[in-house]
């Protein structure tokens, strides 16, 4: 469950300058062909799509759409910003927007977003639409909501094409009550439209996903699915345990890369989290990541946020940590641990 960006930012105002003090604001390095992180300052629920030679990042901002444009992805900082789409007021989707994913269908792009009018109770998925081949270019048409027949509260929303398909999978309450998130999937039609049930394919089970004490009461999370597929694999790597809590971690469902993703039976869960909080690099409940290449299509990165130090919570002090990743024998991918503010890495490579 995301929080209220009022709420969630509470008390964060010492932790994000102990944050920033620590990095120097430093990405791209004095050293030639390195960087450190965070790349950004702050950027939660962080996303990256490569098009033409170039990367497209968004994060959450909560009032509006906004993308970056870079041929580095080190160096955000100095990105093209352009805020492509803002909401009208007085709309079921003109507030609290979480979570915006860019994807490429056919020859348009779409951005996949949460929104509510004011009332978390409210969130569904929705999408915009945009014919230009620069997605910084061109006009952002909303097309409405996206939702299966339930019609029940719906956030983090990726979609993925396997086999000449497309599937929607997101993070969403069984009921009309909180208590619980799950991840569902459902076969799109089209892209805007959902023409199947949804399946349960995961939800908290194990300790490590339980973490999520909150105001006198307990919710547990799975949120923030992603599609990640290698060899004859398939994952959907998630982020489980509150955001609230230290405890937030990157954990995934994998299936065979030719079952059927539409059925529950065909996933099965890893019994443990592939990225969680290490203190000594300051990356405190690290979640909701994406993933991408390097340019010259060789290497595999992850980008997920992270805190600097302890009980910040779901708030702005987020900042976005990206590492590349390899892959194990049994082929579930292998994350590492989160690497230390201060450590350079190599740029990805060209």
């Amino acid at each position: 469950m995301k929080m209220p960006w009022l709420v969630a930012v509470l008390a964060l105002g010492l932790g994000a300058s102990v944050g920033l003090a620590q990095t120097g604001g430093e990405t791209t390095s004095a050293v030639e062909g390195t960087f450190t992180n965070p790349v950004l300052e702050r950027g939660p629920d962080p996303w990256v799509v490569y098009w033409k030679g170039f990367y497209y990042y968004s994060n959450s901002e909560g009032s509006d759409l906004v993308l970056r444009k870079t041929a580095d992805i080190t160096d955000l900082r100095q990105a093209e910003v352009k805020t492509v789409w803002t909401p009208e007021p007085g709309h079921a989707w003109s507030k609290e927007v979480w979570a915006p994913e860019l994807h490429r269908w056919g020859k348009k792009w779409y951005i996949y977003f949460a929104a509510d009018a004011g009332e978390n109770a409210g969130h569904r998925i929705f999408v915009v639409e945009n014919d230009s081949d620069d997605p910084m270019a061109g006009e952002w048409t909303l097309l409405g909501k996206v939702g299966d027949a339930t019609d029940r509260w719906a956030i983090d929303a990726t979609t993925f094409e396997l086999r000449g398909q497309h599937y929607l999978v997101w993070s969403g309450w069984k009921g009309t009550v909180d208590g619980e998130q799950d991840l569902f999937i459902a076969h799109m039609k089209d892209p805007h439209t959902i023409d199947s049930p949804r399946t349960l394919i995961s939800q908290p089970t194990y300790d490590w996903e339980m973490h999520g004490d909150l105001s006198g009461r307990h919710v547990n999370v799975n949120e923030g699915p992603e599609f990640l597929a290698h060899g004859t694999k398939m994952f959907i790597v998630y982020s489980a345990s509150g955001c609230w809590t230290d405890f937030y971690s990157l954990g995934a469902i994998e299936a065979d890369s030719h079952a059927d993703p539409l059925d529950a039976k065909s996933w099965t869960k890893i019994d443990h989290p592939l990225l969680s909080t290490d203190a000594a690099a300051h990356a405190y409940s690290p979640g909701h990541n994406g993933f991408f290449k390097s340019p010259n299509g060789k290497q595999d990165w992850i980008i997920y946020h992270a805190n600097p130090e302890p009980g910040q919570g779901c708030g702005d002090v987020r900042s976005p940590r990206i590492q590349r990743f390899t892959w194990g024998k049994d082929g579930v991918p292998d994350f590492g641990k989160p690497v230390a503010l201060e450590e350079r890495l190599d740029k990805p490579a060209q």
